[in-house]
């Protein structure tokens, strides 16, 4: 039986009692694989995707499962991808020497409460950001996509439509799972390849990335947040790069390469933080109006009875009671977390109390402000490629700053002792701003889904809320687990262990050195300035191309991302929104060519294939990932190799990336030649116009 999920009164299950046990068991699977490939490369995946198809492989052996309730599974277990970003800060105070290992009561309500709160602050932004916006939200909609046409597959009235649709996902999944299992696993092919270029004395480079699922990625997110980041990259690597390498000793550096990597990490990555903080605000700002709407429309359905409550069903939020009940319950909990870590020091009640109320307030101001960046980043490019680290700079800067004034004022800093635990607090605080960072920039990725695919919100926010709390339980045994079999860099649990084999936590260990530098006194603020100085250029500009040209506009968060991110991340974003461009004209043109009455079907039938096949290469990839980061937990913890699927030596690098560039290359051939060459399907078209005209 057919069911119209967009409608107001559909009766499905939906938040159900299995969807929710699989979800919890995901979680905790997804949990254990981030926090390790996060402690190592400082790089996370994006579970959502993944947990999505799983849902769809289990539950189809129960008759009434459905598209909703397979939703409601992947947003539960999408906390899993998310939550455990809070390693890029809190192996921090194992790296202090502060903590021991991670206390579980502690980590728990950290993670909980930082998490829950980041599923509240998105409540009111959804109706500016997700119903009322133009934002690609490039994973949404490819989750969107894989959920609907499982769904219409796994119906026995399934048009041909229908199961096309999957062969596009199922082919596109296998065509990128292959690719990444050859670079990730056996590594025959290489991730990135790079071109590095003498400019005067420095150097720069022109790089190359191959992930398969970030062509895909820059498929889906327009060509406006594709040329703003490749703007980014242009002002990092054709400007302060060259620049500064020209200007800068190179101490100790092995090569001009890597003194050019040493240069973007310790000073332009901090310019492009500065650039997101100052366009975070901004597009805060802009915000501000469409919020508060949002905001007044939920108490106002609050205050109307059943009868007069006209607001649809696909259109409602936690009740404003609920949302206050659960908030108050995060409070209690923030107090007791903090409590529990400052108590542990010898200090006065009064100071105590002061930094657990900062602490409190903190979380709340940074968090609600970082919730609307993160999700508007994610909205932009995407979960994965958004830079939650950048804003984790952002939060331990503002974090540290206040801890300094209030420890100055109570001369904390007159032994080694009070200025450990100053640093210590900070990062305790910043943890919890990262938890809300990372819960709402996936947080609103779902409800894009959920709104494609026919969701009722509020019942997704509870499974959001039970995935955060689901995914805090698994992250400090996880945490300890690790710690206990390699240490991080520069913190050992045994002085037998071998440092080299320690796990590098590159992002705690980021955010422990601006602390660090910043209770020393030593930290350069300059680069940040400058960031802020670039960000105010460029929400110029965009706000002169909106006044001047109703197309054209340069996301100034993307300009910022792409200062930021590595540039073999952004790459191969770029490359999909520029050959997602130039595909689309040639569709449009070759449609006013052939003319008649349904030639904009026409376009519509081979962007969808596009649009399903890049769905399908962000689902193979992620998979591939999550299948590879398990062999690898599985492999280490019983004593055996960190990369045990590998099949070649060091020596092979270089033929890797040739082989690498060769495979990327024919995948966008392919890939265009798919999109173009889609056979026109009159009954798909008539129907399609059918329905349109219904709307």
């Amino acid at each position: 039986m057919k069911h119209d999920f967009m409608s107001h009164d559909l009766h499905l299950p939906e938040l159900t009692f299995r969807g929710m046990l699989l979800g919890i068991l995901i979680t905790v699977i997804f949990t254990a694989s981030n926090v390790y490939l996060g402690l190592k490369v400082g790089l996370t995946f994006s579970s959502s995707i993944p947990a999505a198809v799983i849902s769809m492989a289990i539950l189809r052996f129960f008759k009434d499962s459905n598209v909703l309730e397979n939703n409601m599974v992947q947003t539960q277990a999408s906390a899993a991808g998310t939550l455990s970003a809070v390693i890029f800060v809190l192996p921090g105070l194992l790296m202090l020497g502060y903590w021991q290992g991670f206390p579980f009561a502690q980590t728990l309500l950290l993670c909980a409460c930082g998490g829950c709160l980041g599923v509240l602050f998105t409540i009111p932004l959804r109706r500016a950001m997700v119903v009322n916006s133009d934002l690609p939200y490039p994973e949404g909609r490819a989750a969107a996509e894989i959920l609907k046409v499982g769904s219409q597959s796994h119906d026995p009235s399934a048009t041909t439509k229908s199961s096309s649709g999957m062969k596009e996902i199922v082919g596109g999944g296998i065509f990128a799972g292959i690719i990444s299992l050859c670079t990730n696993g056996f590594h025959f092919l290489a991730g990135e390849m790079s071109f590095w270029f003498a400019v005067g004395r420095g150097t720069t480079q022109l790089p190359f990335g191959f992930s398969t699922a970030l062509l895909g990625a820059g498929y889906l997110i327009g060509i406006a947040s594709g040329i703003a980041i490749l703007i980014g990259m242009i002002i990092a690597w054709a400007g302060f790069v060259p620049y500064l390498t020209n200007s800068l000793p190179m101490g100790d550096a092995k090569s001009l390469s890597a003194f050019a990597m040493s240069v973007w990490k310790s000073k332009v990555r901090f310019i492009g933080a500065g650039c997101i903080g100052i366009a975070a605000i901004w597009t805060l700002l802009t915000l501000t109006k469409p919020i508060l709407e949002g905001m007044k429309i939920s108490l106002q359905s609050m205050k109307m009875s059943n009868e007069e409550r006209a607001t649809h069903r696909m259109d409602t939020d936690m009740k404003p009671t609920t949302v206050g009940l659960v908030f108050v319950a995060i409070i209690i909990g923030l107090i007791v977390c903090f409590y529990s870590f400052v108590s542990a020091v010898d200090i006065s009640p009064v100071l105590m109390w002061t930094l657990v109320v900062c602490g409190i307030v903190i979380s709340l101001c940074i968090g609600f402000f970082v919730a609307a960046a993160c999700g508007y980043m994610a909205g932009l490019i995407g979960t994965s490629a958004s830079p939650i680290s950048g804003i984790g700079i952002l939060g331990i800067i503002i974090s540290s700053l206040v801890v300094f004034a209030i420890a100055s004022a109570n001369n904390l800093f007159a032994t080694e002792a009070g200025t450990k635990f100053a640093t210590a607090m900070a990062l305790f605080m910043t943890s919890v701003v990262v938890c809300i960072a990372a819960i709402s920039n996936d947080n609103l990725q779902d409800l894009k889904t959920g709104q494609l695919v026919g969701a009722t919100p509020w019942k997704q926010q509870v499974a959001l809320l039970i995935g955060s709390i689901a995914g805090a339980i698994a992250i400090a045994p996880v945490l300890n687990l690790l710690y206990q079999a390699y240490g991080f860099t520069g913190a050992l649990p045994r002085p037998d262990m071998d440092p080299s084999a320690a796990l590098s936590a590159p992002q705690a260990t980021l955010m422990t050195t601006i602390a660090q530098g910043i209770f020393s006194s030593n930290l350069d603020w300059n680069y940040i300035l400058i960031g802020v100085g670039v960000g105010i250029i460029c929400i110029i500009v965009n706000l002169i191309l909106k006044s001047t040209t109703a197309t054209l506009s340069l996301p100034p968060l993307a300009i910022g991302m792409g200062i930021y991110l590595p540039p073999s991340l952004e790459m191969p974003i770029v490359m999909g929104s520029v050959m997602s461009y130039f595909v689309g004209k040639y569709l449009v043109q070759r449609a006013k060519e052939r003319s008649g009455e349904l030639a904009d079907a026409d376009v519509e039938q081979c962007n969808r294939r596009g649009v399903l096949f890049a769905s399908g290469m962000i689902v193979g990839e992620s998979l591939i990932g999550v299948l590879i980061a398990i062999v690898i937990v599985l492999s280490v913890t019983s004593g055996g190799s960190e990369d045990p699927l590998s099949l070649v030596g060091k020596d092979f690098t270089n033929t890797a990336e040739w082989l690498g560039l060769a495979v990327f290359i024919a995948v966008i051939a392919y890939f265009i030649r798919l999109v173009v060459s889609t056979k026109f399907n009159k009954e798909e078209a008539l129907e399609m116009k059918r329905v349109s005209e219904e709307k």
